[in-house]
């Protein structure tokens, strides 16, 4: 089915389009009062991401209120770890824990690697119906999390400030950590591939917390591995012009603004900003640029929000290759007019002849 609302896919081939599109990390969640309700009656979160239903439901609901211009599945980066058998649960108010961590060379070598027809069938079932439903509206997006960021979880048990049992692994166990990397860049890499086969018509790694690692560190821990997931992608060949069946693979590692020239040496079509990036900075015209709004501006009276729009675009210029987006998750206390407010100044500040 030929996409209604393609700006998206064309922006991150580095195309020309009519304006920039925006979407937002997040964009499914609690700051919805309709997300809220669905998520009581599911009765916990992990229940809404393994049922297709209720997950494609969540992907379409701020599409109905907004001039959005991709989808994202609903899901959790964590689904691999879980499927490894770790056991996720999310604790109320402290967010996502582990019933078993890692903790030792034994732990990781006994880790299957998931068959995501299987273990992680409910995510593509959950992209299938959720391309089905969206009839060419706008294209769906698929994730995962990078093989550091999925690491840190399931080392730390969980959430972490300071990080000191995974970096205690680095400097103490490097081999170790090494060998948990390359089977979560092999998991990863099928999953993926499951996630275009069903439907996902662009790619986004999450590298939450690559920003935590030394400027020595980020190369050989992270940024390796999600070149080695990039490499493995069936993602089919980009072309000079406009290509609409290839899947475009998005890098985003906040706190990353130190590597942008090694993530853009990757062969990714865009890297992701956070707000710490002044993007008149960058290179423009190959690898599009994602971001990087900050979210608590979104808290901001409507003249505000719109000055600060406005500010990005232009940091941004005339060129070709940019998506809007905020510089991270959207916060659940977020005013739905600021939302409205965002999405409509991103389109209209930046409407140019194609």
């Amino acid at each position: 089915m030929q996409l209604k609302n393609d700006r998206y896919l064309r922006a991150l081939q580095c195309q020309p389009v009519d304006c920039t599109p925006v979407w937002m990390m997040r964009q499914a969640g609690r700051y919805l009062p309709e997300y809220r309700q669905l998520r009581a009656k599911a009765g916990d979160f992990m229940t809404m991401c393994k049922n297709p239903e209720l997950a494609c439901e969540a992907t379409l609901q701020p599409l109905r209120r907004f001039d959005l211009d991709a989808a994202i599945i609903f899901s959790d980066i964590l689904t691999i770890p879980d499927a490894m058998g770790l056991g996720l649960y999310f604790e109320q108010g402290e967010g996502p824990k582990f019933q078993r961590n890692i903790t030792s060379l034994a732990d990781i070598e006994a880790l299957p690697i998931p068959d995501p027809e299987l273990e992680l069938a409910y995510v593509t079932d959950a992209i299938r119906l959720t391309r089905q439903s969206l009839q060419g509206k706008v294209p769906l997006i698929g994730f995962a999390g990078s093989p550091w960021t999925l690491a840190t979880y399931m080392v730390e048990g969980g959430s972490s400030k300071t990080f000191g049992k995974i970096k205690k692994m680095l400097y103490s166990d490097p081999a170790a950590l090494h060998l948990l990397l390359d089977k979560l860049a092999d998991s990863v890499a099928l999953y993926l591939n499951a996630q275009i086969q069903a439907g996902a018509q662009s790619i986004m790694i999450f590298d939450s917390w690559g920003g935590a690692l030394s400027h020595r560190s980020y190369v050989e821990f992270s940024l390796q591995y999600m070149q080695k997931i990039l490499a493995a992608l069936q993602r089919g060949q980009r072309g000079t012009q406009y290509t609409p069946e290839y899947v475009p693979v998005t890098l985003f590692t906040k706190g990353g603004g130190l590597w942008l020239d090694k993530i853009m040496a990757t062969g990714c079509d865009a890297v992701g900003v956070d707000w710490t990036v002044d993007l008149s900075t960058l290179p423009k015209g190959h690898t599009a640029i994602q971001g990087n709004l900050d979210p608590t501006i979104l808290y901001a009276d409507k003249t505000t929000i719109e000055q600060n729009t406005a500010l990005i675009l232009k940091e941004f210029g005339p060129h070709n290759g940019h998506v809007f987006n905020l510089g991270h998750g959207i916060n659940q206390d977020t005013p739905i007019a600021s939302v409205e407010t965002l999405i409509n100044a991103v389109h209209q500040f930046s409407k140019r002849e194609v």
